[in-house]
């Protein structure tokens, strides 16, 4: 008797365990082959070349006196930027040097604007402002800051002071 319960427990035993493979291969098995076959590989395909069509935006729409209130402006801010880097405690030599850079091309091109008597004394400023980026340039330790931040703020308040719109308009070529 003892025999035959310990066989009817080996067969429920055996059975068990094929129906549990056989429940667990109809469950497990999909997830298990898709997890470990080899995915194809996507088609390359070309990509579409860009073609870009520059556009040349005219000037000439613009009246002299927008022209020279617009590179007043641009002169005013980069000229600020340069007095905000100067005054800062971490300059950038780079910063310094693009701004100024771009302060004088923005009074160049005002000059172009104004009369031969208004661009001689504006001629004056350009070469303070010239000087004052050699002096920036030949600081490569940033010893004299303060100095080229006087500098700057005298040159900025001059030219507003002289080269303002109000001031000017009647001075335009």
């Amino acid at each position: 008797m003892k025999l035959q319960n310990m066989i009817s427990k080996i067969k429920i035993i055996i059975l068990f365990c094929g129906l549990w493979t056989v429940v667990c291969g109809l469950c497990g098995c999909e997830v298990f082959a898709r997890k470990f076959t080899r995915k194809p590989k996507p088609q390359e395909q070309k990509p579409e070349e860009l073609v870009l069509v520059p556009q040349e935006y005219k000037t000439g729409q613009l009246s002299k006196e927008d022209l020279y209130r617009q590179y007043f402006l641009f002169w005013r801010t980069w000229q600020d930027e340069l007095i905000d880097s100067l005054s800062g405690s971490n300059t950038n030599r780079k910063k310094l040097l693009d701004c100024i850079r771009e302060a004088t091309e923005n009074l160049m091109s005002m000059k172009d604007l104004l009369n031969p008597e208004k661009q001689k004394i504006l001629d004056n400023y350009i070469k303070e402002i010239n000087y004052l980026r050699e002096a920036i340039y030949k600081d490569l330790y940033n010893n004299f800051l303060a100095s080229s931040l006087t500098k700057a703020q005298r040159i900025k308040r001059n030219i507003h002071r002289d080269f303002s719109f109000s001031k000017i308009k009647d001075d335009l070529k």
